[in-house]
């Protein structure tokens, strides 16, 4: 059974490493994880480590060869695989059951994925509970982020009255990364101690502020909800729909681009996507096919004439159904 919070800080303190590891789910949790885990491999003698990017023409011989391989110090080796999407398919699930079943002395496997679900379970994450050390990382439900950022701030050597821990859960919308980067900005401007709610108030910027990036990101995300909020307010607040529609177009185009790409981590490099962003696109453009994408494109470009007075229709409106298509493909209908 994949390991509880209580479970992995036990596990991450012992004197020894697993010979396997399966880090997956929320990727700053994941990707934190996995510094911790590297750090500790560095202090039990681990001074060697291999990264494997399992992208769309990954050879997964690569893993045999590079748990056979000699150490250039003789040292305890770290190998760092690295499987975004969580599929390793079929060769990659026999490849890591294979290297699980006859693990190599004084190498530990490092596998994380931040795309994860049940589905993604299998025969070869089995065999990696039973070999090693499975931990999935959810993202705190509603009912427990006021309790997930009273965590983090504690870890942080910060203590913060309720009302106060209520105000910053509101600004950060339950975003991981923006709570975490705000705690991380209290470390710096507060310090250690206990802060208050009025202190919080003036620390913390309004990091649910309503912004285009925000926009786009919601829908591409498929939380459609949100987007329409953020929609609403920017709407309210008096932003102009043009220049919004811009960056819509633009991040459209984007889509276009990469759902025409033969290697999509090839263009996605080219794009220059942060990681985080590369799995935004990946997972929008699971959920439709290119031509859905081309239909969001061409009913940005009417709302456009439509702000700029060339065509008849109410412009909000009609940004309103393109959020909802663009978020939840099944309500394409929308587009109509």
């Amino acid at each position: 059974m994949p390991l509880n919070h209580a479970q992995w800080q036990k596990a991450l303190a012992a004197n020894s490493l697993s010979p396997v590891y399966l880090l997956a789910g929320e990727e700053l949790l994941v990707l934190e994880a996995a510094d911790a885990l590297r750090a500790q491999a560095r202090k039990l003698g681990y001074t060697e480590r291999e990264v494997l990017d399992v992208g769309a023409h990954f050879d997964w011989d690569d893993l045999a060869r590079a748990a056979a391989g000699m150490s250039l110090f003789a040292s305890r080796r770290l190998l760092d695989l690295r499987l975004p999407t969580g599929r390793p398919g079929t060769e990659g699930a026999k490849a890591i059951t294979e290297f699980c079943a006859n693990p190599p002395p004084d190498v530990s496997l490092l596998i994380t994925a931040v795309e994860w679900s049940n589905k993604h379970e299998g025969a070869w994450t089995r065999q990696i509970d039973s070999t090693g050390t499975v931990v999935v990382f959810n993202a705190p439900r509603p009912n427990e982020w006021e309790s997930w950022i009273g965590a983090r701030l504690a870890s942080r050597g910060l203590a913060a009255a309720p009302e106060a821990i209520a105000l910053l859960a509101e600004r950060v919308e339950g975003n991981l990364l923006a709570a975490a980067q705000e705690i991380d900005k209290l470390v710096v401007l507060h310090g250690q101690g206990k802060i208050d709610a009025v202190e919080m108030e003036h620390l913390v910027a309004d990091s649910a502020r309503y912004d285009a990036f925000k926009l786009t990101d919601a829908a591409l995300g498929g939380d459609g909800a949100r987007a329409l909020r953020i929609l609403d307010g920017l709407h309210a607040e008096g932003d102009e729909l043009i220049a919004l529609m811009g960056w819509i177009v633009n991040q459209l185009q984007l889509a276009m681009r990469l759902a025409n790409a033969q290697d999509f981590g090839a263009q996605a490099r080219a794009e220059r996507l942060w990681p985080a962003r590369e799995q935004l696109f990946r997972k929008a453009l699971r959920r439709a096919p290119r031509e859905h994408w081309m239909q969001c494109l061409a009913r940005a470009a009417r709302i456009d004439r439509i702000a700029k007075g060339r065509e008849g229709g109410d412009a909000w409106l009609e940004a309103q159904r393109l959020i909802a298509a663009i978020a939840e493909p099944r309500a394409a209908q929308a587009l109509a």
